[in-house]
């Protein structure tokens, strides 16, 4: 079911940003727009549905764990194979913009979760943010001359010769597997963790968070591949703002979630200080290349070997 309800969520994911793109172009709205938000929004699906569902079925280690195991990932895992394979030129953009307003978010986060809870107002606070700052990106690619490459990046041509009928087709299927793969994969973890005694977060922090990165693998990859590093890092330091604010804005206020202990006392230090590290790994030199992505990729490797450590050194004890 966890392997079923990933793969479910990341082809529904890849389905609703197809149809909905193409329903927009025929609607005739800006393809830069599109870009922006759509596709922005479809990417991150999968870790939107899976922390709704987590919410409401009264599991929030799952919803919050995915979003900073799936930060923690972007950064550590994504970007460090990314490089390792193709070096990534550091865009100035990234330094002085994104970077920042990624940096920002993740500190808001982490100050808005210390008593343990993310209110209804403080999802609102985010999703406002977001919103803003999603007006300001897009009114400055209009006049920086980034509407070509996003244009690009969404295939404009193609998606303007389909059929609505198919389009809508696309749309709905990509939602329907949305919902059921976000409710297979909560059950799962769920079940897992009952089964072998570990918590929910750990399972969401790991298996869920990587699942919920692919997609971005893939994008980075491909991009890095393409000598599109701007779209490269972009993308992922634009994922992890989207997670934080979109995702974990949208669902406290769908319903108000609670933050354990182990994610306020760990997890969320590693999640701020691979982000924090980034900066000098891009300032330091003219790439992102091999070694700093066996930095990022080791960071990520000790997150994953001691929260693991953690909980089986608790199982221990308890047994005995």
């Amino acid at each position: 079911m966890l392997v079923a309800g990933l793969i479910v969520l990341i082809v529904g994911a890849e389905l609703l940003v197809r149809g909905a793109v193409a329903v927009a172009l025929k609607m005739q709205i800006s393809p830069l727009v599109i870009g922006m938000t759509i596709v922005s929004i479809g990417t991150s699906a999968p870790e939107l549905l899976v922390s709704i569902k987590g919410v409401l079925s009264g599991y929030p280690d799952v919803s919050v764990g995915t979003i900073v195991g799936s930060n923690i990932s972007n950064l550590g895992l994504v970007l460090g194979v990314t490089v390792l394979i193709f070096p990534i030129e550091v865009n100035r953009n990234s330094i002085r913009v994104d970077w920042p307003f990624m940096m920002f978010s993740s500190i808001l986060f982490y100050f808005f979760v210390r008593n343990g809870v993310l209110s209804f107002w403080q999802g609102l606070f985010f999703v406002v943010i977001i919103s803003i700052f999603i007006f300001i990106i897009i009114y400055t690619s209009r006049r920086s001359g980034k509407r070509q490459i996003v244009e690009e990046e969404i295939d404009v041509e193609a998606s303007k010769k389909g059929s609505s009928i198919k389009d809508i087709f696309l749309l709905l299927l990509g939602i329907v597997g949305l919902y059921f793969g976000s409710g297979w994969l909560v059950d799962s973890v769920v079940h897992i963790a009952g089964d072998y005694g570990v918590s929910e977060k750990l399972i969401s922090i790991s298996v869920v968070a990587f699942g919920t990165s692919l997609p971005e693998l893939v994008t980075s990859a491909v991009a890095a591949f393409r000598k599109k590093s701007d779209i490269a890092m972009g993308n992922l330091i634009g994922s992890n703002v989207f997670n934080i604010l979109a995702i974990l804005g949208i669902t406290a206020m769908i319903r108000p979630m609670g933050v354990s202990d182990s994610i306020n006392n760990f997890d969320i230090y590693v999640m701020l200080f691979i982000s924090f590290i980034l900066l000098p790994i891009m300032l330091i030199g003219k790439k992102v290349g091999f070694f700093k992505g066996l930095i990022l990729i080791a960071v990520y490797g000790f997150y994953i070997y001691y929260s693991f450590a953690s909980e089986i050194s608790g199982i221990v004890s308890e047994n005995i």
